[in-house]
């Protein structure tokens, strides 16, 4: 489904990406691991068209090119983001925030629909549907910035650090959603500091250091590989973060 070849990106003199391929299968959730700064957050923000990549990239959905086009295409190819810090419009209402979602045209088919379902999957939400986002606590602001992505109909959702500032309470019930939302078959690609978390939700991992990617398996092995656990989990019991 997705498909990323030599793909680089440079911020001036800094290479934060250098040639990295992976691919993504159709239903398949699939984690990116690496320290800050590795170039993982980059990488997504080059599949949305906020960051260009250098000449010769490519990354492909469905078989059809992404890089070169702008934002706003790409969403309507299907590829959604959350983005890191969430995105959300403190100043709206949570409806607001999630109709914004709906705009794109791929999604205005359904849109109440996809609304109930976003409000089934996040009850607290129906509850406070006329709340005003900046007045919610930053677990209920992550379920609007992840319902207000579920509205635009994704095939691809990406998601940069999602359970980035929340309590481990909130974090487990983030990631029960997210396992709900994968099991209804859509493909996610996940930047997350929680590596214990994400290899749970995870079908797939790479492991990015210095913009390189430098290993990939399955979410099994990489809970069991020497790198991965003295990197990112700290040897068999500790949690990690990237």
């Amino acid at each position: 489904m997705l498909e990323i070849n030599n793909l680089s990106i440079s911020y001036g003199a800094h290479l934060a990406l250098d040639g990295a391929a992976l691919f993504a299968a159709q239903g398949e959730t699939v984690a990116i691991l690496g320290a800050n700064g590795a170039g993982k957050s980059s990488l997504l923000k080059s599949l949305t068209g906020m960051v260009a990549p250098q000449e010769g990239s490519s990354a492909k959905l469905f078989g059809e090119e992404l890089v070169g086009r702008p934002a706003h295409e790409i969403v309507e190819r299907g590829v959604i983001a959350v983005p890191e810090g969430r995105g959300v419009f403190g100043e709206m209402s949570v409806e607001e925030n999630l109709l914004l979602g709906a705009n794109p045209l791929r999604a205005r088919k359904g849109e109440q629909a996809r609304r109930d379902e976003v409000f089934d999957l996040f009850p607290r939400l129906a509850e406070r549907k006329s709340q005003l986002v900046r007045t919610m606590s930053g677990g209920e602001q992550q379920m609007v910035a992840i319902g207000r992505a579920l509205m635009s109909r994704p095939d691809l959702l990406l998601l940069d650090e999602p359970s980035l500032g929340l309590a481990p309470i909130v974090i487990g019930q983030l990631f029960d959603a997210l396992a709900q939302i994968k099991s209804q078959g859509l493909t996610i690609l996940i930047v997350e500091q929680n590596v214990r978390a994400s290899l749970q939700l995870a079908d797939r991992g790479y492991l990015i250091e210095a913009g390189r990617i430098t290993g990939s398996g399955t979410a099994e092995d990489l809970k069991s590989d020497d790198a991965v656990q003295h990197a990112f989990l700290g040897g068999a019991s500790a949690q990690g973060a990237s």
